[in-house]
């Protein structure tokens, strides 16, 4: 599959069957992470995978609510990404240039993990919406931001067509 296909076939998969994920493809999936580019090599995030079936049902409960991501008490996996302090270079370019490098940074490292996963037959979706204070207490995290949930597992549903603006309408050429 080339980058191209790969990008067509990753999408937000909100359902799910029950089969569990091997740990072998999980640690793929960290590993592309692992490799994403971020400022000054600053690496500001730490991967929390779930695959525990008593912890599950808590974090799809944590990360349901009015409404939103009812499909997450129903995955195999949901890994919760930590925002982690820049480096001290990351830190002052930072503050000097007014932009979030580290949130820049975690979606690049989001986003391979994502990719890797299409690539591996398997579906994801990235989820902001979330009680993170719950999450936090259910994974010991204190005194860190988790900015973001990923459901991990295998897609119980076919490519969608998906519905994006045209390129006219988010790009231009020379001036906005």
């Amino acid at each position: 599959m080339n980058l191209s296909e790969l990008i067509q076939k990753r999408q937000s998969d909100r359902k799910y069957e029950s089969r569990p994920v091997s740990r072998e493809l999980v640690m793929k999936c960290l590993e592309a992470a692992r490799l994403a580019p971020s400022a000054c090599n600053s690496q500001p995030w730490k991967f929390v995978v779930v695959d525990d079936a008593a912890l599950l049902p808590q974090m799809g409960a944590a990360a349901a609510g009015m409404g939103m991501n009812g499909f997450a008490r129903e995955v195999p996996v949901i890994v919760a990404v930590v925002l982690e302090k820049m480096n001290l270079t990351a830190r002052i370019g930072s503050v000097i240039k007014d932009k979030e490098y580290s949130l820049l940074d975690v979606g690049i490292a989001v986003e391979h993990f994502c990719l890797q996963a299409a690539e591996l037959g398997l579906g994801t979706c990235i989820m902001g919406w979330f009680d993170e204070k719950k999450v936090k207490k259910l994974l010991g995290i204190k005194g860190k931001r988790v900015p973001l949930l990923i459901s991990l597992g295998y897609p119980a549903g076919e490519t969608r067509k998906k519905a994006r603006k045209s390129l006219e309408e988010m790009s231009s050429w020379n001036q906005y």
